[in-house]
């Protein structure tokens, strides 16, 4: 049973079905946001962001991506948003010593409980997943942001994208398009939490909209 803290913190992401055992899981605040199934690429410095990485690929472990709310990436102590989302490193290499290079993967996301910092300066959350989205065919209207997002990827490059290309699902479009556009981190994050794929397809296609991109 969850102590009283954490039931207060659970949001509207959990449904009242949902598994809400916690688990153990170090972060990686940015200045970025990664939604499940996206790409993030990451040069690693900070020794105990290099210790956490190796972890990870020694267990095949997961870590977890966080927008930074209060302080700046690179060594001062920061206050993380409590949504983001769980990565896995895919493909990496080490160009130098001391820097390592890594591919990694939004695999699903999760709420954080509590955190602490621990004596390296690494956070490590207490924390539980939220429930994938369910497959949402991409409705006949929003068409205009699958036509968008193809678009993008012609011209950046399939590499900035995780296979398979999956146009008609409305989940996958509204995931790849709130992490391609020049959207600001805010509206991006309040993306990320929301549980309603047809509202942010919403919210994205307003956007294109205002920026002439569709009708």
């Amino acid at each position: 049973m969850l102590p009283k803290k954490w039931k207060d913190r659970i949001t509207e992401l959990l449904p009242h079905d949902a598994d809400i055992t916690p688990f153990t899981l170090p972060l990686f605040p940015l200045n970025t946001i990664l939604f499940p199934g996206g790409v993030l690429a990451l040069k690693i410095f900070e020794q105990r962001y290099m210790d956490m990485a190796k972890r990870c690929l020694q267990d095949q472990s997961l870590f977890g991506v966080c927008l930074i709310k209060e302080g700046a990436e690179v060594a001062a102590p920061v206050v993380p948003q409590m949504v983001g989302t769980m990565a896995r490193i895919d493909t990496w290499d080490m160009p130098q010593l001391g820097v390592l290079n890594a591919r990694a993967i939004g695999v699903q996301r999760f709420q954080i409980l509590e955190y602490e910092t621990e004596a390296d300066g690494l956070l490590v959350a207490r924390a539980v997943k939220v429930p994938l989205e369910k497959s949402f065919p991409l409705p006949p209207e929003h068409a205009p942001c699958a036509t968008v997002l193809q678009q993008i990827l012609a011209h950046v490059g399939a590499t900035k994208f995780e296979p398979p290309f999956n146009f008609e699902d409305g989940v996958w479009v509204s995931y790849r398009l709130a992490e391609i556009l020049p959207i600001k981190s805010s509206a991006k994050q309040s993306m990320l939490e929301m549980n309603d794929t047809e509202v942010r397809l919403n919210v994205l296609h307003k956007f294109l909209a205002q920026q002439g991109l569709s009708t």
